[in-house]
């Protein structure tokens, strides 16, 4: 389905733009993520819309396939990055999973502003923003996804996210299709 409006309450979910994940090889520019969510935020802002910074700080603690890493992270790791512009009225999330609503207070955050829709950007596609955006959707928000304004490690994670899992979410649409129908709807 295409975007086809962004509710009176809506707020945007920025995943994982932060000084640990904008440096790693992802298949679009993270520069031009990180600017595209930018721009999303500044909107939300000027419209006192929630913005909703996420970051993580570590995993869950399953096993899995995959080898643990050995090297402990960079110090500014979980450090938003600067361009998104924090801002004193921003809410920020520390998660430790992909999942941004798991033990954390984003449900009771977002239903104390009266959200009823959310539009997510980030990195990765197929792990944070995918993750997130399915507890979203389960937990009965309106969903969009900025699809210009996410990236992934992995090309084929990051299409099968966009073109098969997201249009069962929710809607998809560039940054500038959801600025304008923010800025219409007001």
């Amino acid at each position: 389905m295409s975007l086809t409006t962004v509710d009176a309450r809506s707020a945007l979910l920025v995943v994982d733009l932060q000084e640990g994940t904008v440096g790693l090889p992802t298949v679009h520019p993270a520069s031009e993520v990180v600017d595209r969510a930018a721009e999303l935020a500044a909107v939300f802002r000027s419209y006192a819309l929630p913005v909703v910074l996420i970051n993580v700080a570590g995993g869950a603690p399953g096993r899995n396939e995959l080898p643990k890493s050995r090297s402990a992270p960079a110090s500014n790791w979980t450090d938003l990055v600067p361009q998104l512009k924090a801002e004193a009225g921003d809410h920020v999330v520390t998660k430790k999973t992909w999942d941004a609503f798991p033990g954390t207070d984003l449900d009771t955050y977002l239903r104390s502003q009266n959200v009823t829709q959310v539009v997510l950007t980030g990195i990765a596609t197929s792990i944070g923003v995918e993750s997130t955006a399915r507890s979203a959707y389960a937990l009965g928000y309106h969903v969009t996804l900025a699809t210009d304004a996410m990236t992934d490690l992995d090309p084929g994670a990051h299409a099968n996210a966009v073109e098969r899992v997201f249009p069962k979410l929710g809607e998809t649409g560039t940054t500038e299709e959801i600025i304008g129908l923010v800025k219409s709807s007001r």
